[in-house]
């Protein structure tokens, strides 16, 4: 009879009580760690490093793009600058050297707007004009003998590379502008969330407003003088905007002041 009760104590269910317990144990276990997770997941810089790894792919594909279109274009451009010389002459081993002086030259400008790009600093004028140049050049000749002969299908085999790296070249800014613009964004939002509950906004009061376009033309609006010269950068100084709105925004102040609608007086 002992042996029995011994045999049920140590296959039998156990109580009630002691499941129960059992299970309230797992659920408080699994909720810390949703809560670690979560805490972890939505850190600032969590989320400000998730974002910067989205930016160096997409760095990674745009230059591998960039860099496939311009090797692309290096036999046409060989072909064009040997101009009919003799396989392996001095002229037409000198023809190598026309394609990559010009891409290597593109390549610098666009790492160096690589950096400038993702801490928001203006480039000056000229290095646009060396970068389309350097473009232009490229595109005309990559396809000049296709222009010369009349073939359409060869202007648009040899006309896809160049304008592709063209555009990527132009697009590829503006998109680290904007993923930098993100990571700012990201990273203050997700530092509000974690501040602590006596310093967050109240509930009654309405959240703040998303700055819009028209926000930030009337502040550049209430501190032009007709001593400053409108320019994305003195923009970007007195609203605190990204790169790429500047410039719309100067364009937009300097079309009032043009058109003769005087900004408010300060």
């Amino acid at each position: 009879m002992i042996a029995r009760k011994n045999r049920v104590a140590a296959f039998g269910r156990p109580p009630a009580a002691g499941h129960h317990l059992a299970s309230g144990q797992r659920l408080a276990r699994d909720a810390a760690e949703a809560a670690e997770v979560r805490a972890h997941q939505t850190d600032p810089d969590v989320i400000a490093l998730r974002v910067e790894r989205v930016r160096t792919q997409v760095d990674r594909l745009c230059w591998a793009g960039i860099v496939l279109g311009l090797a692309f274009t290096m036999t046409n451009v060989q072909s064009f600058a040997a101009a009919g010389a003799a396989a392996w002459s001095l002229p037409w081993l000198a023809a190598w050297l026309l394609d990559p002086t010009v891409s290597l030259v593109l390549l610098a400008i666009l790492r160096a707007e690589q950096v400038t790009a993702r801490y928001q600093v203006s480039t000056g004028p000229w290095v646009r004009r060396a970068k389309w140049f350097t473009l232009a050049a490229t595109y005309v000749m990559n396809t000049w003998e296709s222009y010369a002969a009349g073939s359409l299908a060869g202007i648009v085999l040899h006309s896809v590379p160049p304008l592709l790296v063209f555009t990527a070249a132009e697009a590829v800014t503006d998109l680290r502008d904007k993923l930098t613009e993100a990571v700012n964004v990201a990273f203050g939002e997700a530092t509000r969330e974690h501040q602590p509950t006596k310093t967050r906004q109240p509930a009654s009061q309405k959240p703040l407003r998303r700055k819009l376009f028209a926000d930030y033309l009337n502040e550049a609006r209430q501190a032009w003088t007709p001593a400053v010269t409108i320019s994305p950068a003195w923009v970007r100084q007195v609203t605190d905007c990204s790169r790429g709105l500047s410039s719309r925004l100067a364009d937009a102040l300097a079309a009032e002041v043009e058109g003769g609608v005087k900004p408010r007086e300060r």
